[in-house]
């Protein structure tokens, strides 16, 4: 595999002179990594809870009502989806983001897939440089074998095929450079799977602290039914405030329902990620995530972005390899030689004693239809040409993707301070006002249960607030590709 190398785009060979066009692009430069360690995947264990045997007669007995089907034909053994009933040691009992990031990496197929891809293509190059094979010749005349006037005729010849200097080496470079762009690929594919991992987390701690607000929501509701009842006995108030009391209960009763099954929904989602049952036990997500801080210089974000982004390296590796397939197209034009000894008996006189006679020669093929050649330039140049504007359109692309990223993490950290420092102490100090004026009997229940209904929206919308900023910080992480901020 190549080391860190410089990738130079330069327009290879006088293209006119066969009447192709190929456009010439300037691109970054890129250097590969050193050679990564894969992720192994986790093991796996057997269910705790197979299927019961009755179970799977019932399954085959609908399977065979539905009709005759053909006979499948043997195959590949596929091995079914297997979960794990247990997590991996935890430390405490908070589930934390680089924690679950790191398990749903270790237990991705599709990234496991990605990295076997790569491994694969790795295993090209040495495939490219090396020779082919010598092939080994023999003949016998069977009408000489104990023939009084002849000696026994047969041949023997070796030949190994050396193609022109220079070939080996392109193809090397073809393959070594296609090796790297399935790297990054997989490089890609895992920051991918690490923004999947993220988003699951903070809609696991939303739901969670929805829950714990509904559940405060409820205890404070209760705090005013009870007041609304001691005023009532004291024929201060109409039923009407108990009644209100009851349909503001009734209601949290029915956001409780909606709640409960947001968290389900989060926390199967995390499981199935992890590969374990959906409804398996799960940690509780932090209390807090940290605050909202500024992302910093939009343009050092972007510019950090071309020189990170896997996918941009891997355009660039296989506009590397495009360039060394245009080369070899021209390396076409200069013959291959198939170098040959031999040794013959045929037509030796049965008198003759002398020893056998060594021969050498040497063939080669004649490249003398060009078309075909030409065509292959061609195609050549017009590849490169396509992965140039690949590059380019995908650099533009990521341009635009972090600038538009960090501008909506900017937003978000501005609605989140703006709840903070304004929408959510006012909203506390109008609900103490009004339960002030409604313990004097200047105020009505409706304006308590209305203030108080407001002030739990905004909580939750700051909430949401707080994990939409979170939530876009991922989006802009993958966009950069890489991380811009600690773990929770």
């Amino acid at each position: 595999m190549t080391g860190l190398r410089k990738l130079g785009l330069a327009v290879i060979g006088p293209l006119a002179a066969i009447g192709c066009k190929a456009p010439g692009v300037a691109s970054p430069i890129f250097g590969r990594p050193n050679t990564p360690v894969p992720v192994a995947a986790a093991p796996l264990q057997t269910p705790a809870h197979p299927p019961s045997e009755a179970a799977v007669h019932n399954l085959e007995l609908q399977v065979v009502a539905q009709g005759p089907f053909p006979v499948p034909q043997a195959g590949p053994t596929v091995r079914p989806v297997e979960f794990q009933e247990t997590l991996p040691q935890i430390t405490g009992d908070v589930l934390s983001r680089e924690w679950l990031a790191a398990e749903v990496e270790a237990r991705n197929p599709s990234l496991e897939a990605m990295i076997a891809a790569w491994q694969a293509a790795a295993q090209r190059f040495p495939q490219q440089v090396a020779l082919d094979d010598p092939m080994l010749m023999g003949m016998i005349a069977p009408g000489s074998v104990g023939a009084s006037t002849t000696e026994t005729a047969y041949a023997l010849q070796l030949n190994q095929k050396l193609p022109w200097r220079g070939k080996r080496q392109l193809r090397g470079e073809v393959a070594d450079t296609a090796a790297d762009a399935a790297f990054e690929d997989a490089e890609d594919a895992r920051l991918a799977v690490r923004l999947v991992a993220d988003l699951a987390f903070y809609e696991y701690f939303l739901a969670t602290r929805l829950l714990d607000i509904n559940r405060q929501n409820v205890q404070i509701m209760h705090q005013y039914r009870e007041t609304a009842q001691s005023k009532y006995i004291a024929k201060l108030v109409s039923q009407q405030d108990v009644l209100q009391a009851e349909v503001e209960l009734a209601d949290l009763a029915r956001r409780q329902l909606e709640l409960d099954r947001m968290q389900r929904v989060a926390a199967a989602r995390i499981n199935t990620l992890l590969r374990r049952w959906p409804d398996a036990p799960l940690a509780a997500p932090p209390a807090t995530l940290d605050a909202p801080q500024p992302v910093g210089e939009v343009n050092l974000l972007w510019q950090t972005a071309l020189r990170q982004r896997p996918d941009l390296a891997a355009l660039a590796w296989r506009v590397q390899s495009e360039e060394a397939a245009l080369e070899l197209a021209y390396k076409n034009y200069f013959p291959d030689f198939d170098l040959f000894g031999r040794y013959d008996t045929f037509w030796q006189p049965a008198s003759t004693q002398g020893p056998l006679r060594a021969q050498v020669g040497v063939a080669m093929n004649l490249p003398v239809y060009r078309e075909k050649l030409r065509a292959a330039i061609c195609e050549a140049q017009f590849r490169l040409a396509q992965r140039r504007a690949e590059f380019e359109q995908r650099s533009l692309e990521i341009q635009y993707d972090v600038i538009a990223a960090a501008e909506q993490v900017e937003e978000s950290r501005k609605t989140v301070e703006l709840y903070a420092q304004q929408l959510i102490p006012i909203a506390a100090q109008n609900v103490e006002a009004v339960r002030a004026n409604y313990t004097f009997a200047k105020a009505t229940f409706i304006e308590l249960a209305q203030a108080r209904r407001q002030q739990a929206m905004l909580l939750e919308r700051q909430l949401e607030s707080i994990v939409t900023y979170h939530r876009r910080h991922a989006e802009l992480d993958r966009a950069v590709g890489v991380t811009l901020r600690n773990a929770e």
